[in-house]
């Protein structure tokens, strides 16, 4: 979820150089969007209620949590076949889905998707970058990370199989022993979608039910 506040103001700013000033869409479902949000409200809060059911289907927390107070879970399968199968979950501090990323790699789409009755401008790209976790040698909790893709390449890293060591050469860790895992989180079209009902809409950027906890915004780039 985070990445879509991190990368929704350039990508806005590059539109609008682009095409000059254009109506902001609703974040309510219209048309065909309305049954897709309701199919996936109802068939993700009955799989992954919580952040325990993620995790055991293959999802990984990767970020802290945000400023919509959402946390993010990747199962790093990046090209969403279906409404079932979102590539990103996120929850709240205590757990509870709250929401959802859909992603279509941009290597197989050079324009936004045309995908499940969505309106394709609701679809933004994000660029491929990497994410590492590592652990805090005395608290030995998890640090969320991540690093540019320009700087893991110039360092020698490999986007398609990305190291700990290749890490360590660009100078953000010190220690590679210290990663407990690393992916590389690849240039796709992200949907958002809140699970949470939201009156802002199920497309908004925020929730006004959800609370972000003192500890939101803490940046993980």
């Amino acid at each position: 979820m985070y990445q879509r506040i991190l990368f929704l103001f350039v990508a806005t700013l590059s539109a609008a150089s682009l095409l000059g000033a254009t109506p902001k869409l609703s974040g309510k479902p219209a048309g065909a969007e309305v049954q897709f949000v309701r199919s996936i409200q109802a068939d993700l809060m009955h799989r992954f209620p919580t952040a325990g059911d993620a995790g055991k289907a293959g999802y990984v927390r990767y970020t802290y949590e945000d400023s919509t107070g959402a946390i993010s879970y990747a199962n790093r399968q990046w090209q969403s076949a279906d409404p079932q199968h979102p590539s990103q979950l996120w929850y709240d501090v205590n757990g509870i889905l709250l929401g959802a990323d859909f992603s279509v790699l941009q290597s197989n789409s050079a324009t936004a998707p045309h995908l499940w009755g969505i309106n394709p401008t609701r679809w933004i790209k994000i660029p491929a970058h990497v994410h590492y976790i590592t652990i805090d040698p005395n608290t030995k909790q998890p640090i969320y990370s991540g690093i540019r893709m320009a700087r893991f390449t110039a360092a020698g890293g490999d986007p398609l199989n990305p190291t700990a060591q290749a890490l360590a050469k660009t100078g953000a860790i010190k220690d590679a022993t210290s990663v407990q895992t690393i992916f590389t989180f690849p240039a796709i079209w992200d949907l958002i979608v809140w699970v949470k009902p939201n009156p802002l809409g199920a497309f908004a950027e925020k929730n006004p039910n959800v609370i972000p906890s003192k500890n939101a915004e803490k940046d993980s780039m």
